[in-house]
């Protein structure tokens, strides 16, 4: 492993961000094109054959008429909440490990809620009318409920995505600057628009560092409340299984355990890919595994007080659902969801597992895995089985939607890929504030002093 930052110099940080965005391999190049491939092929191909013959190419029935595109939004939407917010904590509790990763964990919550967007368009299958959503004004007189959480959703993610994307790019700003000033040719045109004229005074730093500490304190609520409005469009039903009060706590939990795993992911693909083993070091990987540990504690938590609650009250429709979950057609993924999700975090108890790099990378894999299927149960399990027994059903994702889950990740590592080389990976500039200010030299003596 390579030396800690505060070993290297300044112009080593500037010298390893800027070499990651000029020089490209041919491997980048490999990954990007496969990567885009899969998107068309995955993704967009098998979207627009839905389009063509309706949303009936889709697994989805009577009575369930939700499956893994709503599974796919609450897990991406997930997914992008423990980038910008981890980094946001962090940012107002001045620690300073945050400072070499937070640029890649905000990336990954923008693009998260980008692949969420797509997939409520994927979902509702005339994305042609998603304009109706947005309250305008129209000859129609067709004007959105807002009392629906649906409409909800709209205003949350749209703020959360807003909010997300002035914060990541007012906090690149003074690293733009930093590539605009070694860069030639249409980089220089390109960064020095983006870095709106950043020239390093004092008066900038202090209102960047002004409004980036608002905008933290401003995004941490508004990121509770987005997944906690998510929750409410199952809550708020009657359905059982989906009306419980603790959803909202369930899925904000569940929300930064599957961010916090994926920024694990991340963090691996920089250090391995990227060559950013000098600031992406152990104790990253160390605070991470700490954090996942308290939050599968949680999270199991939870879990047992919804399955305990569920037959304490002994309504026989939460018993049913719950007995279809735990022991029905779909228990296989429920029990797998509880080993990768709630047994296999517990090995973070060990600072041995923490700090090896690959064990990490495959626990944080499996977690994700284990938070997919948590969603799909959450969708899957409860219309299926209602309150009347002759209205019950089975619900089978069918190829085209499992074509297109697996589309939804080529599409977030296409737009990742192309971020790595637009944006710093790491902020260079605040991983410059971890290190020891650069001593001048004492002066030389003149001939015949003392000295």
């Amino acid at each position: 492993m390579h030396g800690e930052p505060n070993q290297l110099k300044y112009t080593d940080i500037h010298n390893d961000v800027v070499r990651s965005i000029v020089e490209t391999g041919p491997n980048y190049y490999i990954a990007l094109v496969t990567a885009f491939a899969l998107t068309l092929i995955c993704f967009f191909f098998p979207w627009f054959y839905q389009l063509y013959y309706g949303i009936g190419a889709a697994g989805m029935n009577h009575p369930s008429v939700w499956g893994t595109y709503l599974a796919s939004f609450i897990f991406w939407i997930g997914l992008s909440h423990s980038g910008t917010l981890l980094s946001c904590v962090l940012h107002i509790t001045n620690s300073s490990w945050r400072k070499a990763m937070y640029r890649s964990a905000e990336a990954m919550t923008l693009f998260s809620l980008v692949v969420a967007a797509i997939m409520v368009m994927v979902h509702v299958g005339r994305p042609w009318f998603i304009h109706w959503a947005a309250p305008y004004p129209n000859q129609m007189e067709m004007w959105p409920n807002f009392r629906s959480p649906l409409l909800f959703d709209v205003m949350a993610i749209t703020t959360y995505l807003t909010g997300s994307t002035i914060f990541i790019y007012m906090g690149s700003i003074p690293d733009f600057a930093a590539v605009r000033d070694r860069t030639r040719g249409w980089r220089n045109t390109m960064y020095s628009l983006m870095s709106l004229g950043w020239r390093g005074t004092d008066t900038e730093w202090h209102r960047l560092h002004w409004a980036y500490t608002f905008l933290a304190v401003l995004i941490i609520p508004l990121a509770v409340s987005v997944h906690s409005i998510v929750s409410w469009d199952f809550a708020m039903s009657i359905v059982p299984a989906l009306h419980q009060t603790i959803f909202a706590p369930y899925f904000v939990v569940g929300a930064i355990y599957s961010g916090t795993a994926g920024i694990v992911t991340v963090m691996f693909v920089l250090r391995k890919f990227m060559d950013f083993g000098q600031y992406i070091t152990e104790l990253h990987f160390d605070n991470l595994g700490k954090l996942l540990l308290v939050l599968s504690l949680l999270w199991t938590y939870i879990n047992v007080v919804e399955v305990f609650t569920g037959f304490y009250s002994g309504a026989s429709g939460e018993t049913e659902a719950l007995n279809y979950r735990l022991f029905g057609f779909y228990a296989p993924l429920y029990w797998e969801m509880i080993t990768f999700c709630a047994i296999a975090p517990l090995l973070c108890a060990f600072k041995s597992f923490r700090t090896s790099f690959v064990p990490m990378l495959v626990l944080s894999i499996a977690i994700n895995i284990g938070m997919y299927t948590e969603r799909f149960l959450i969708v899957a399990t409860s219309l299926s089985r209602q309150y009347l027994p002759d209205a019950w059903g089975l619900y089978v994702p069918s190829a085209v939607e499992i074509s297109i889950l697996l589309g939804t990740f080529a599409l977030f590592t296409t737009l990742f890929l192309l971020f790595v080389k637009v944006f710093p990976s790491v902020s260079m500039y605040e991983v410059k504030e971890t290190m020891e200010s650069p001593k001048k030299s004492p002066p030389a003596a003149s001939e015949g002093s003392p000295a």
